[in-house]
C-alpha cells in the first residue's frame, strides 16, 4: 500500500448531549475556516461510531492544515481520523488517528 492509495480523509467529531453545543460550534468554525465537505450531524450512533458524531471529509492536501487546526480547536471533544483507501475495516481499525480520548469502535458494522 502506498500513500497514493489514500483517496481522501474523514474526521469524525464525537459528542454527546452534554457536548452537543460545543460540537455544533466547532462545526461552524470548521465551515468558516475551510473549504470542506461536512457530513450530517448525527445525534445517535451511526455505523462503526459508538457516539453521536458528524463527519468532516477532507482532501489529502488539506491534512497538514486541518489536523493541526483541529488539535488546537477541538476543546474537550474527541475526534477520530482515518484515511479512505477503499479498505474500510483496515482504515478504521489499523490506520486511524485519535485527537482526545480513544473509544472502541463498533467494527462489526464494517464486516
Amino acid at each position: 500500500m502506498e500513500t497514493t492509495d489514500i483517496k481522501d480523509w474523514h474526521a469524525h467529531v464525537y459528542f454527546d448531549a452534554a457536548s452537543r453545543d460545543a460540537a455544533w460550534a466547532l462545526r461552524e468554525r470548521i465551515e468558516k475556516a475551510f473549504d470542506i465537505d461536512m457530513g450530517r450531524f448525527h445525534e445517535k450512533a451511526v455505523g462503526p461510531h459508538p457516539r453521536f458524531s458528524y463527519q468532516v471529509r477532507f482532501r489529502n492536501d488539506q491534512f497538514a492544515t486541518l489536523i493541526p487546526w483541529l488539535t488546537l480547536h477541538r476543546g474537550a471533544l474527541t475526534i477520530f481520523v482515518h484515511p479512505n483507501t477503499g479498505q474500510d475495516l483496515e482504515d478504521h481499525r489499523d490506520r486511524a488517528l485519535w485527537l482526545g480520548q480513544q473509544v472502541p469502535l463498533l467494527l462489526d458494522a464494517l464486516k
